[in-house]
């Protein structure tokens, strides 16, 4: 399908400067695109590309000024990344949608499953499970029993939900995902073994959560780990048993948050940061990546480096810690010489 300039800025309610007439059939990176591509300018570090492309429309903000001649249309927009979320979130609804049912698939005779789903081939759908209206099972999936799936959620290939899982509405859980594997308990016994401590909780996931590829959320010891609305979880991440992730927050991949830890809303974390268990993070909070936490942390406290320190002290102490060899020897240094003067 084919815009032009000014279908796409009616569109985002923007404003063409050039051809209103230029006409686009596809989306692409500043640095690559080439004639009937439209782009977009979000981050400064790329202005230079803008120059160059070789797009014919770019997505640009309402106070960008060119220092250079172009040679694309531009639709100037309040926020243009938003702006090409918006266009590409319409690209995705025209692409039509999976439906119908698999023969072979595997669905309990005591299962629900509401109008207009999708079911792939080799999903097993287990005992009293409830799936909602527009729910998308693709293949190689596993729903154990009573688990109840929200409208309009959908399962990639090959996620596991657990028995007794709740996953909400609007809700997007990628491929081999795991819902719902039992909680690391096990007790030191008195032989230098460890005994199995039953997981016998379940996994709450509220409405509009994303979930990774390869992410695991292992259920409760004894009530439910609980992910709530509007969370987005990248790949590869480990969420422990009895957690809560409060609403809105973000959290990169291959972050791990040990047993009963509980984070606030509308926090965001970076790649690789690990919480220890037992812990309160507050709300609003911002964690750099690979920071390492075992204490609580109080609202809107901004942190990094392992153990987890202000973000602002951290970059003061890193001064000291890139020069801790100098430092170490002038001291050594001045160990010698007041060796020295006292043995005068």
């Amino acid at each position: 399908m084919e815009f032009s300039a000014r279908q796409i800025a009616e569109f985002l309610q923007g404003d063409v400067e050039g051809d209103p007439e230029a006409k686009v059939s596809k989306i692409a990176k500043i640095e690559e695109a080439t004639q009937g591509s439209l782009t977009f300018l979000a981050n400064p570090a790329y202005t230079p590309y803008i120059y160059t492309t070789g797009a014919s429309i770019a997505l640009v903000s309402k106070d960008f000024e060119p220092e250079q001649p172009l040679d694309c249309t531009l639709v100037r927009v309040k926020d243009p990344y938003g702006a090409l979320a918006k266009l590409l979130e319409l690209y995705q609804k025209s692409i039509p949608e999976k439906t119908g049912i698999s023969k072979m698939a595997f669905i309990s005779t005591s299962a629900t499953v509401e109008k207009d789903a999708y079911i792939g081939a080799f999903a097993y759908i287990g005992e009293n499970v409830t799936l909602g209206k527009n729910v998308k099972i693709y293949p190689h999936c596993y729903i154990g029993d009573n688990v109840k799936i929200g409208d309009n959620t959908i399962l990639f290939s090959g996620v596991r939900i657990y028995d007794n899982g709740q996953i909400g509405s609007d809700c997007t859980i990628h491929s081999n995902a795991v819902i719902g594997a039992d909680g690391f308990g096990f007790a030191p016994q008195s032989d230098q073994n460890y005994r199995k401590v039953a997981q016998i909780g379940n996994v709450v996931i509220e409405d509009h959560v994303e979930i990774g590829a390869g992410t695991t959320i292992d259920r409760a010891t004894m009530g439910s780990t609980i992910i709530k609305r509007g969370v987005k979880l990248d790949n590869l991440i480990q969420i422990g048993h009895n957690v809560v992730i409060g609403e809105n927050t973000v959290m990169a991949a291959q972050c791990g948050v040990a047993g009963s830890s509980k984070v606030g809303k509308n926090c965001m974390i970076g790649g690789q940061v690990g919480l220890s268990g037992h812990i309160t993070i507050g709300d609003n909070v911002k964690m750099a990546a690979q920071t390492g936490v075992p204490s609580n942390v109080k609202d809107g406290q901004i942190i990094m480096g392992s153990p987890a320190m202000e973000a602002s002290k951290y970059r003061k102490a890193f001064i000291y810690f890139r020069n801790f060899e100098k430092l170490a020897k002038k001291i050594d240094e001045l160990e010698k010489e007041v060796k020295r003067l006292k043995d005068l």
